[in-house]
């Protein structure tokens, strides 16, 4: 008789570590006081352009 195949989920060999997720963040920290504002200005914008547009 043959052996049976093993078995394993994919999220065992994709799932990052804690390790990981904490070493993104700390890649972005930098970068958010710079974008937060960037994109609270083009929601304005945009939300500015539907009430013209609108209106």
């Amino acid at each position: 008789m043959t052996q049976p195949a093993e078995h394993s989920t994919n999220a065992a060999h994709h799932s990052p570590s804690a390790g990981e997720e904490q070493d993104t963040l700390k890649a972005l920290m930098p970068v958010i006081p710079i974008v937060l504002p960037v994109v609270g200005g083009v929601l304005m914008f945009l939300l500015a352009f539907i009430a013209i547009y609108m209106g």
